[in-house]
């Protein structure tokens, strides 16, 4: 795909003034870092707090009688756990494989509307899936370059929205309808970086204004522009898995370990007879941390061994970790490797030494109140 291709967020204009390098992301052209660079950006969302453009995820509304049925009786969550003004991390799992499709975020309004941030890549395919099963007078209305989704993130972020008069405080994973130069912003208490954060979704026409206002009023609390780069270290360093490397079509929910998304107990969602059997069973394999011993940092691709001769399988997701200060990633490794042991990693020809681990590897402060 060329850059004449690539779809642009509402604010690129802004990032290229911040002076970004930008890369190719689910078929956007988004920032990759600004001048500050990733280990600074990732610092200040550690310690203070940074605002993202995530522009790209996708943005599908479900609605009609029954809407909220069913997303239930189609991706694994179970929504009957939670009540309107609620959001749910959630699966769309392949029926005949339970092979993970996407994973998302749905935000039910009430039992007709239910809004669905799903991944920039995969979103055509989810609304695809969807529209090919939804019952009559249920639609799902793709509006994935008509909103765009800004990010507070870090310790400071309540203060950020309060300067701007946004609400905050409300629980994490809910969110509130509120205004913003007399047009409706969704506030979501939210976000894929382990700490406390708010997701701003938004109608591209005031997207630019608030951004705007966002970073004027983080200044005093050192507020810096974040790119995708730090959001994947931020990420890492919390274990959450991202679809195209860590889960996909050929990775299941008891694989990934996110099985903890799935509504066991439904009579009804996509890939639950697989899943089941699998569950029972017991998957062969098992997403894992690895934590250097050393100075290693593991890319994705790099092979990993139980000896020197023994492969096992490759590494999912790596980066260094900035507030470790060690490599650390993910890999889907096969279910008889257990947490504590050692493992070598292919680093540019040298096996350095990881110890498997759970994530996540940091501790945040994401769920307090």
């Amino acid at each position: 795909m060329t850059d004449a291709q690539l779809l642009t967020s509402p604010l690129h204009d802004r990032h290229v003034a911040l002076g970004a390098k930008f890369a190719e992301f689910g078929g956007w052209s988004m920032p990759l870092e600004y001048a500050t660079g990733v280990v600074k950006e990732h610092t200040a969302v550690r310690e203070s707090v940074g605002i993202f453009d995530v522009s790209h995820l996708g943005k599908a509304m479900v609605t009609g009688p029954g809407a909220a049925a069913y997303v239930n009786a189609t991706l694994s969550n179970d929504l009957g756990r939670i009540r309107p003004g609620k959001a749910q991390y959630t699966l769309c799992c392949d029926d005949a494989t339970g092979g993970i499709v996407d994973d998302l975020i749905a935000y039910l309004q009430d039992d007709e509307h239910v809004l669905l941030v799903p991944n920039a890549a995969n979103t055509a395919e989810v609304v695809r899936r969807l529209r090919a099963e939804a019952p009559e007078g249920v639609e799902i209305t793709d509006h994935h370059t008509t909103y765009a989704v800004l990010a507070v993130q870090g310790t400071k972020s309540d203060e950020v929205l309060d300067r701007v008069g946004l609400p905050t405080g409300h629980e994490y994973m809910s969110f509130e309808e509120a205004q913003f130069g007399g047009t409706g912003v969704v506030v979501c208490r939210t976000g894929y970086t382990g700490e406390r954060g708010y997701e701003l979704i938004a109608r591209n026409d005031v997207a630019g204004e608030l951004w705007d206002a966002l970073v004027a009023a983080g200044e005093e609390f050192g507020l810096l522009a974040c790119g995708l780069g730090a959001r994947d270290t931020l990420r890492t360093e919390m274990g959450y898995p991202l679809h195209g490397q860590d889960i996909s079509l050929d990775v299941t929910p008891n694989q990934g370990r996110v099985g903890w998304a799935v509504g066991w107990k439904k009579d009804r969602f996509w890939g639950r007879e697989v899943l089941l059997a699998e569950r029972e069973q017991g998957p062969e394999r098992l997403l894992r941390g690895l934590l250097a011993t050393g100075r290693g940092i593991p890319r994705p691709g790099m092979s990993v061994t139980l000896a020197a001769d023994v492969p096992l399988c490759d590494v999912t997701s790596g980066t260094f970790s900035p507030t470790l200060k060690k490599g650390i990633g993910l890999a889907l490794l096969p279910s008889f490797v257990e947490e504590g042991a050692e493992v070598g990693v292919d680093v540019r020809g040298r096996r350095e030494i990881f110890t498997v681990v759970k994530p996540p590897f940091v501790d945040t402060s994401v769920r307090e109140s």
